[in-house]
């Protein structure tokens, strides 16, 4: 009990006696002082007295599906500042081999009595369910996963994709691909669906070049192959991961980036500028979807309903050196 106290006051700054106070339930303490002393006690893995279980910590849980992609950090970054400058201690959840799954997450969050998580990632109808029923506040942000009940904030998927076609088509592309996600991943298929509705108004067989990988370097160059070998001389993509990998699939081929063969990713991640060539994107704006993220939260945590309950953010094209006019229509 003394190491613990000893420790928690520590980290807090404050007296042993003022946390043994706060562990008492006494007075004589600030409830901002309170509150910090319980999410120290949170933070360094120590069980709250009985008596304050019930009590949420000021810790919101950030889960990620992963850190490779580029992404996934910036975004991290941006929502975590903004909660810790409320007040708040976020707590990173990404998935790595051999560690915790989601589910684990969920489960080890709601132990912690957290005040809020936001997801990035996957959900499942199970977590789901959990979350619901524990009245925990929840917020999901570019979620691969749609569920109902929960508010979202989201790039607007349509718009990306109108935005990258009709700029291929505007540099006489007619067999444009698309390279997105797995067909279970709400925003690839969101892409995908848009895709082939704008294709088919313009009369276009690219409805067809439709390809579907996992978000990996990898998996975006062996789709691209199949697109290219099916006569795609553009490709949207979704992500920039997938577009370089599509940039190296046309190298592969013998083509050249941008002469012969256009690409354009998603996100516009760090170093996009200084691939080669740079890459033309569609950024995502971060830092304004974060922000919403977690003041459609900070609503929740304070009573009030989550207005409005799907925010859309406009993606803006950037055009970089990855692609160029179809030969066929400059010459």
């Amino acid at each position: 009990m003394t190491r613990r106290l000893a420790e928690v006051a520590r980290k807090v700054g404050v007296s042993e006696a003022t946390v043994s106070r706060v562990l008492n339930g006494r007075s004589g303490v600030s409830d901002a002082t309170r509150q910090t002393v319980l999410t120290a006690l949170d933070v360094l893995g120590y069980e709250r007295p009985t008596q304050l279980r019930g009590v949420r910590a000021r810790l919101v849980g950030l889960v990620l599906p992963e850190l490779q992609n580029p992404i996934f950090p910036a975004l991290a970054e941006t929502v975590g500042g903004a909660l810790v400058q409320l007040g708040f201690t976020p707590v990173l959840c990404t998935r790595s081999a051999g560690g915790l799954t989601e589910a684990e997450y969920v489960t080890m969050l709601l132990d912690q009595q957290v005040s809020g998580v936001v997801f990035c990632g996957g959900l499942s109808s199970e977590e789901h369910r959990q979350l619901l029923e524990r009245g925990v506040p929840v917020v999901l942000l570019n979620a691969a996963v749609d569920h109902p009940g929960f508010p979202q904030v989201a790039t607007d998927d349509a718009a990306a994709v109108e935005q990258a076609f009709t700029h291929l088509h505007a540099l006489g592309h007619r067999r444009i691909g698309l390279l997105v996600g797995p067909p279970e991943h709400a925003p690839s298929a969101h892409k995908a669906q848009t895709f082939r509705t704008l294709a088919a108004a313009r009369g276009l067989g690219s409805a067809q070049l439709v390809a579907h990988a996992l978000f990996s370097f990898e998996g975006g160059q062996a789709a691209a192959a199949d697109l290219i070998r099916a006569g795609a001389t553009a490709v949207v993509c979704g992500s920039d991961i997938l577009a370089l990998g599509a940039i190296r699939a046309a190298r592969r081929a013998g083509l050249h980036v941008p002469r012969d063969f256009s690409a354009v990713g998603f996100d516009d991640s760090a170093f996009m500028n200084y691939t080669d060539p740079p890459l033309t994107t569609l950024r995502q704006p971060i830092d304004a979807m974060a922000r919403a993220a977690v003041q459609l939260l900070v609503n929740q945590i304070d009573g009030n309903a989550p207005t409005p309950r799907r925010l859309l953010h406009e993606p803006e094209l950037v055009v970089r050196g990855s692609t160029g006019p179809h030969l066929a229509a400059s010459v």
